[in-house]
């Protein structure tokens, strides 16, 4: 097993094309161990955004916290605490926060080298392991 905390995972700023006011923490990745999925941390600030972007890999979301918008450039969906999203490979989409303090949720993508930072792929010793 491995426990940690969020907060005590470096939050990283997106850099990507196109990425705005966006953070984010990688919670576990295979340098824990996980060998078929990852799971990240995103936060949007107020007035920012993913880039409007697709890839060949499915993810699932999770809000945590705030609220904010999921869309495919055409249509706008509202998600709030509590709400889920599946998107899937190759789906235009980009989390939009419009007016909210912060939209926070987690993000799970399959475990795969090509979607994984380098760093994210090697063994730690952070967190608790049981």
């Amino acid at each position: 097993m491995y426990v940690n905390h969020y907060l005590d995972v470096e939050e990283k700023e997106v850099i990507m094309e196109g990425a705005k006011d966006v953070t984010i923490r990688w919670l576990v990745t295979p340098k824990f161990g996980a060998e078929n999925f990852a799971m990240r941390y995103f936060v949007v600030k107020k007035g920012g955004h993913t880039p409007l972007h697709t890839h060949n890999y499915e993810h699932e979301i999770f809000v945590v916290k705030g609220e904010g918008y999921l869309t495919d450039g055409k249509r706008k969906i509202k998600l709030v605490q509590g709400s889920f999203a599946y998107v899937k490979p190759n789906e235009l989409h980009q989390f939009v926060n419009e007016d909210a303090e912060t939209f926070e949720f987690l993000c799970l993508i399959p475990n795969k080298k090509y979607n994984i930072p380098e760093e994210e792929r090697g063994a730690s010793d952070e967190g608790h392991t049981c």
